[in-house]
């Protein structure tokens, strides 16, 4: 008898038992994985969420530090030869004078130029006689130009720009070639930059070109504007880029104001981001402009791909001075 008893406890588990226990394991096993997918999709967002908020504050950043000097070094205080009214717009290697231009993109985004001088002293404006060829100036002092600078030639609205080659003494400035206005002031702007941002076609905020922020998908633009040229520096309205702004416009502008939209690059696999609607707002919406008294503004992120609501969104706003146009209110 004992020994059948041993006998029986020896046999182990039978078929359902192991099979049981397969189950059970089984179902652990989906659990913990379930767990785990949410867990990582969760951190997914997460991370990417993070990396758009670096991404867009580090582009509104870099963009708001470059368009508060535009216009530096211009004559913006010369109220008989005031730069800011040349019509029309000269031009030096490409770069035009005018210190912020926006380009409506459409669908897409916009493009924004900012340009800007290089000189400490300014751009003060010389009073200079040119000789009969037009590239020899005499003037009362050039101690504020060196050799290379970008020379502004004003003579009321009448305006052209042309490189300094040659300072043959403290009295003389010559320049490379003949400007198309040879009488006025002169006003030595050092090296003129320009500075072209918009986004490109994979995401990402180039200058120039050159990418600079990653996950920015879209740029908006719009200059900000005073009720009427003149002394004024409140801003009353703002206004979509409609071409190069003409003079009457040129002399209200004294502020722009961007919007920066970044992706998150966690793909989602539901629907989680919507086109702006004003009369049933709702989280996610690809809204921009969203405060004071202008309505919403749907940004059309299709042109992004079919799947472009499967991300999700960041929309950063912000408001530049252009110290330069207020500066210059006097002579506008």
């Amino acid at each position: 008898m004992n020994g059948n008893i041993q006998k029986s406890r020896s046999l182990g588990f039978g078929l359902v038992e192991i099979m049981v226990g397969l189950v059970i394991g089984l179902l652990a096993t989906l659990v913990i994985m379930q767990v785990f997918s949410v867990f990582e999709g969760q951190k997914r967002s997460t991370t990417g969420g993070a990396d758009a908020q670096t991404n867009g504050s580090v582009a509104a950043y870099t963009i708001q530090r470059e368009a508060s000097m535009a216009g530096y070094g211009l004559p913006v205080f010369s109220t008989q030869n005031p730069a800011l009214r040349c019509d029309p717009l000269p031009t030096f290697g490409g770069a035009g004078f005018f210190p912020v231009l926006i380009t409506e993109g459409g669908a897409g985004s916009d493009t924004l130029t900012i340009r800007y001088g290089s000189t400490p002293r300014g751009g003060i404006p010389i009073k200079g006689t040119f000789d009969a060829a037009g590239t020899s100036v005499t003037v009362t002092n050039n101690m504020g130009c060196q050799v290379g600078d970008v020379a502004l030639v004003v003579n009321g609205s009448s305006c052209a720009m042309q490189q300094v080659s040659a300072l043959p003494d403290n009295t003389h400035i010559t320049l490379a070639a003949k400007p198309a206005v040879t009488t006025g002031n002169i006003s030595c702007m050092g090296a003129w930059n320009e500075a072209i941002y918009t986004t490109a076609a994979d995401g990402g905020l180039t200058r120039n070109g050159v990418p600079s922020v990653a996950d920015v998908v879209s740029l908006q633009a719009q200059y900000g504007l005073t009720a009427a040229a003149g002394t004024s520096n409140v801003v009353t309205s703002w206004e979509n880029a409609a071409g190069v702004p003409d003079l009457t416009m040129r002399r209200r502008i004294r502020a722009i104001r961007i919007a920066l939209i970044t992706r998150n690059s966690a793909f989602e696999k539901d629907v989680v981001s919507y086109t702006c609607d004003a009369a049933a707002p709702k989280a996610n919406q690809t809204c921009v402009w969203t405060s004071g008294a202008t309505s919403p503004v749907n940004v059309d992120l299709s042109v992004l791909g079919a799947d472009w609501d499967h991300y999700r969104y960041t929309v950063f706003e912000t408001f530049i001075p252009l110290r330069s146009m207020i500066w210059a209110s006097n002579t506008l």
